[in-house]
Order: structure tokens, then sequence, then C-alpha cells
């Protein structure tokens, strides 16, 4: 048997381009074959499509035929993002261009826990932290996987500069993964701050930073997972620094807004924060996974220094080697600084603001859509992308049916989410493609399958 070719080095762009076809073309096979956003008939035909594809997994002898099944398989049995009809979740359909630079990071493979592997790699990186840091008016920033790492770091910097009494103060509405955080870094019980509006309420707020003993970190929200809500950030930036509080920013899905132009006001007061999450591989359009944390003082991020001998050793520090193991929690790390460069130099400030402004209008003509529609109840207008909606008359049971029907015959992918005692259709606008007919069919699918 002749030794595989490797993806890189001299005969690199040889071996891959004939895979590269094969992948192109398995891709659009598998589109064509699922005919929708999402395939037919639920988790049980799933799992039997994919063990009569597969078969054995590790079989004596290889199936050169494995690249083009397995991809067709993928994306036969995918959720596409990229089908308008697909808007269940923060889950964006990615650019091409960004799509594009990542395969260029899988190739070249360079891991950022040592400069002598990812020599580029590293520079660029520090290119992209700076850009997003000023971004949100911090100094520094480091590249992570996503908002749950994110906020998982901003805790733990927090914890390391106001010891292990630290307090997390967070919303009703926060996401799940901050008081996971603070479980998984043995702080205190997390205090949950009501948020009767989908919002934080900075009274209460206030409330608790008046009577509770210290120290305390408070996270707030610019965009909450089930309706895209913002909390009120000048007022709790101002509480936050008349009690000599920190503050944290989970800006996972609203941190984007600070590309444009006609939207970025919706984020006054983030520039306050010690530490904000960003994720743009929400709100980014880039391949998972593209997340940061910014950090407005570069002092807390002693907490992270680290040293063993092969990756960073003192005399090469001494010496100028950049030392990256103490910019992560991770050790092997892949440059997905690259995609986010390449997005951002390739469209500028201007054009990733275009998209945002794209995704935004779309879901303001969502919601008045449903709001002129007799059969249907609108939440309220979106303050982000995310339109919140049911059926007139609907029990929740219902609701939670018509969204399962759709999942299962294929036809649309839509979220759920519980607020103001009810559960509502979530329908998260991200594909900046999608056009007001879709969303028309999106209504008549729902309407369809909703009994009377």
């Amino acid at each position: 048997m002749s030794t595989p070719p490797l993806a890189s080095g001299p005969e690199g762009p040889n071996a891959l381009r004939p895979l590269l076809h094969t992948v192109l073309h398995a891709l659009d096979d598998g589109r064509r074959a699922r005919g929708g956003p999402l395939p037919a008939g639920g988790p049980t035909a799933i799992t039997t499509r994919v063990r009569d594809i597969v078969g054995d997994i590790l079989p004596d002898e290889g199936d050169p035929d494995a690249l083009r099944a397995l991809v067709q398989l993928l994306a036969e049995g995918a959720a596409d993002p990229a089908d308008p009809l697909c808007a269940a979740h923060l889950h964006c359909p990615p650019l091409a261009v960004a799509a594009a630079a990542d395969l260029a990071a899988d190739i070249l493979n360079p891991s950022l826990d040592s400069w002598d592997q990812a020599p580029a790699a590293s520079a660029l990186e520090t290119h992209v932290t700076t850009a997003l840091a000023h971004t949100t008016g911090a100094a520094d920033a480091l590249i992570t996987t996503g908002g749950t790492e994110s906020n998982l770091l901003a805790l733990l910097l927090a914890r390391e500069t106001h010891g292990p009494t630290l307090r997390l103060i967070h919303g009703a509405n926060a996401h799940h993964s901050l008081p996971r955080a603070a479980w998984l870094l043995g702080l205190p019980e997390p205090i949950i701050v009501p948020a009767p509006a989908g919002t934080l309420d900075p009274v209460a707020l206030d409330e608790a930073l008046t009577t509770l003993p210290g120290p305390h970190l408070v996270a707030a929200t610019a965009g909450t997972t089930d309706a895209g809500l913002i909390d009120p950030l000048p007022d709790i930036a101002a509480r936050c620094q008349t009690h000599h509080t920190r503050l944290h920013i989970d800006a996972a899905y609203g941190g984007a807004l600070l590309f444009s132009d006609r939207h970025n006001t919706l984020l006054t007061g983030i520039d306050a924060a010690h530490t904000v999450t960003l994720d743009l591989h929400k709100l980014g359009w880039q391949p998972l996974a593209a997340g940061a944390l910014t950090i407005r003082d570069p002092t807390d991020l002693t907490a992270l220094h680290h040293h063993t001998d092969y990756l960073n050793a003192p005399d090469d520090t001494d010496a100028g080697l950049p030392d990256l193991l103490s910019r992560s929690l991770r050790t092997s790390r892949r440059p997905d600084a690259l995609k986010i460069a390449v997005t951002l130099k390739t469209l500028g400030r201007t054009g990733l603001g275009a998209l945002i402004d794209q995704v935004l209008d779309l879901a303001h003509h969502f919601a008045t859509q449903i709001e002129q529609h007799p059969h249907f109840e609108l939440y309220d207008h979106p303050v982000i992308s995310t339109v919140l909606f049911r059926p007139h008359n609907a029990t929740d049971t219902t609701v939670a049916a018509v969204r399962r029907t759709l999942l299962h015959n294929g036809h649309a992918v839509l979220g759920r989410a519980h607020t103001d005692g009810r559960l509502w259709l979530k329908a998260t606008l991200l594909n900046p493609h999608t056009r007001p007919a879709d969303l028309t069919t999106l209504l008549e699918l729902v309407e369809g399958n909703t009994p009377t």
C-alpha cells in the first residue's frame, strides 16, 4: 500500500485538487438529496441512514470512496443554516471567503501553543485581537472557541483578581454558561437578578450590590439567546462604577453590532466593561469556532501565565520568542484568527456593517409581516434579529407540536423560547441571502401545520 499524500508540502496542492472536487460534488449531491433545510424523518430515520451508509467505520481494508460517501451523507443529513427556512439558532451560514481561509488553516495546521509552530499565525492573531479589543474600547483580547469559553475566562480572570469569594451577579436572562462557569471555578452560588421585561433590572441590581457582601462580578447580556434583547448597559455600568464593581458583558450575539454605523448605539456603554465576550460564528458569518474575550486591563492576563520548558522556556521568552501558552486555557490551538482576519480585511467595517444591517432589516420586516397577519401573534419587534411569534389561540402544547412536525417533515427549522409565561416559536435571522418571500413561505408552513 502506498503512503497517502499529505495536505501540505510540495505534493499537497496536487493531492488536494481532486479531493476538493470530490468534496464539492458530494456537498452539492447531498444538498440536492436533502431538498430542504434539514432531512425528513426525525432522529430514528437519520440514525438508520447513517448506520446503513457507514457500515463498519473501521474496516480491515480501507474504502477509497469513503470521502465522497461520508461527505454526501453529512450534507444530506445536515440542518443547513444557508437555507432560508433554517432559522432556529444562533448558527450562521459561513461566508465563502471565511470557509476558504479555514481550509488553509486546516492544511497548514499551525498550533498556537508555541511560536515555533506558528510564526506568522501568532503575529496575525495579534493584529486580530488588537482590532477586536479596540472595537469594544479594550486594550487586549484572546481568541476563544466561543461564548462559553469566553465567559469562563472572564470569571477566571475576575476570580484571580478579586479572590475566591467573588460573587457573580447576573440577570435571570443570562446565558446558562455563566452560572455553570461559576460552578466550575468553585465560586459561591451566583445571585440572580430579576429580568421582568427580558432584560436585567438595574434597580434590583443596585439593591443586590448595596446589600450583599462583595467582591462582586456583574454579568450583563447584549443579545439574549431567547429574544435577542440587550440589557440597559449604560445604567448597569453606572451602578457598577458607583459600587466599584467589576463588569463583564456577554455580547456573544450582539457584539458584532459594533461594526454597524446604524446600530452600534445599541451597545452604548460596552466600553465600560472590564471584559466582553464576542462570538463571530453567530452574527459574524464565521465557521465554527470564532470567539474572543476582550480585556480592558492587560494585567488581568497575568493569571494565565504558565511555563513549560518545551513550549515557552523563560530563556526563549527573554530572547524574544513570543509566549503563546499564556494566551489561552488551551494548549494545542488552531489558527481561528485567520478566517476572522480574512473576513475583516476582505469586507472591511463597511461590508460587515452592511450585512448586519441587512439581517436586522429583514427581522423587522418579518415582525411587521407577523403583526399584520390575522392568524399570528408577535411577541415584540426585534432588537437584533430574533423574532418570536406563535399562532393565535394556540396552546403551548400545540406550539411545541407544530415545531416538531416541521422538523420531522424536514420543512423548516424553528427554535422555541419560553417568555412572558408562554412558549413561542423563534426565528433567528442570520442569513443575509434570505428574502421576504422566504419568510412568507415560513409563515405558510407554520399556519398549514397548526390545527384549527
